[in-house]
């Protein structure tokens, strides 16, 4: 008798748990460094995972729940006004109906902070902070974003600190260069040029000496993953040298 009370207490917890946290129930999707993936949902929206990405998918007759863990996603929305597509990242809440947008979730080295950028591409969406903190640069509450915008979301995971919020209007192509295996740099610093190519491939490029060449500058579009193809343009371009060691790239004066 007390076996089948402890297996029916447990069957209860685990549903219990399984209420609680519903995006356990959801459909996984991930890429790994340097992978592409398109999925299509039972919707009809289609989700573009990029470089590093983990996403988790739950649709129900009453609702559309996406996730973002960790990565970077275009979504497009099929419309359906009855059950509205609410994706999350960071704890902040992206609501849109049918439409299209960029989705990116930067962890920080130290992982104290999370940093969200919402670039919407058409139609309209809103956004909402992290409940209890403040968007300090446009006001408290929700952001509607009109198309063309990108929202850029730096907040703090404890809820005691602040979520600053900015916003900007980058160019769409440029954003979506990475769908088309490209990465479009504008007259960008080489340190960020650097950090957006490493993202695609598991061998990092590592600037030596980096903080004598910080006031460089790089323009021009690149292949995603081709990383020595990029060393040796920006090598050219500013004088450097490029060493190849078995788990990097080395750009260093010459």
């Amino acid at each position: 008798m007390q076996w089948a009370l402890a297996a029916v207490f447990l069957v209860l917890a685990s549903v219990l748990v399984m209420a609680l946290q519903p995006w356990r129930t959801g459909e996984v999707y991930a890429t790994g460094v340097g992978e592409h993936r398109v999925v299509m949902l039972a919707d009809g929206s289609r989700m573009s995972l990029n470089t590093a990405t983990k996403v988790r998918a739950r649709l129900s007759s009453s609702q559309r729940l996406v996730e973002v863990e960790a990565g970077e996603v275009l979504f497009e929305v099929a419309k359906d006004t009855s059950r509205p597509f609410l994706a999350t990242a960071g704890g902040t809440e992206v609501k849109a109906t049918g439409t299209a947008f960029l989705l990116r979730l930067r962890p920080s080295i130290q992982e104290a902070h999370t940093s969200l950028e919402v670039t919407l591409i058409e139609g309209q969406v809103v956004l909402r902070p992290p409940t209890g903190l403040v968007a300090a640069a446009v006001g408290a509450g929700p952001v509607v974003m009109t198309a063309g915008e990108r929202v850029h979301v730096d907040g703090a995971l404890a809820a005691s600190r602040i979520s600053m919020v900015r916003v900007d209007r980058p160019g769409l192509d440029r954003a979506l260069a990475w769908t088309r295996g490209e990465l479009s740099f504008d007259d960008v610093t080489l340190n960020e040029a650097v950090d957006e190519m490493n993202r695609y491939s598991s061998k990092p490029i590592v600037i030596v000496e980096a903080a004598r060449l910080k006031a460089l500058r790089v323009s021009g579009l690149f292949r995603t993953g081709d990383s020595a193809s990029f060393a040796r343009a920006v090598a050219a371009l500013h004088g450097l040298g490029v060493r190849e060691r078995s788990d990097r790239l080395e750009l260093a004066p010459r």
